[in-house]
């Protein structure tokens, strides 16, 4: 049986993983002259954001780093500014907010 902090650091990095995961599925569906439009850098480089950070969070866990490492930590940061900045304006953008 895993300790309560253990059970919370695979909570916290699944949860952390689905998000990333999730942010670079959509930015992967969005068209590119939408970033360009909502000024907001280029779709390739948020792919590289986000694949990157997708690959730091993977890697580092592997490495027993985990999350709490300076490199999962903005991974974290990373997916975070796409999923609340960037991907809220592409939405307002290309089709308006989605119920």
């Amino acid at each position: 049986m895993l300790p309560v902090t253990g059970v919370l650091y695979l909570v916290i990095y699944w949860a952390c993983l689905g998000a990333n995961v999730f942010a670079l599925i959509d930015a992967v569906r969005r068209k590119p002259e939408a970033f360009i439009a909502v000024d907001r850098q280029t779709k390739q480089i948020w792919l590289m954001i986000l694949g990157g950070s997708l690959l730091a969070q993977w890697l580092f866990n592997a490495l027993s780093a985990g999350v709490l490492s300076i490199l999962g930590l903005a991974a974290i940061v990373a997916t975070i500014v796409y999923l609340v900045d960037v991907r809220r304006k592409l939405i307002d953008i290309s089709n308006g907010p989605r119920w």
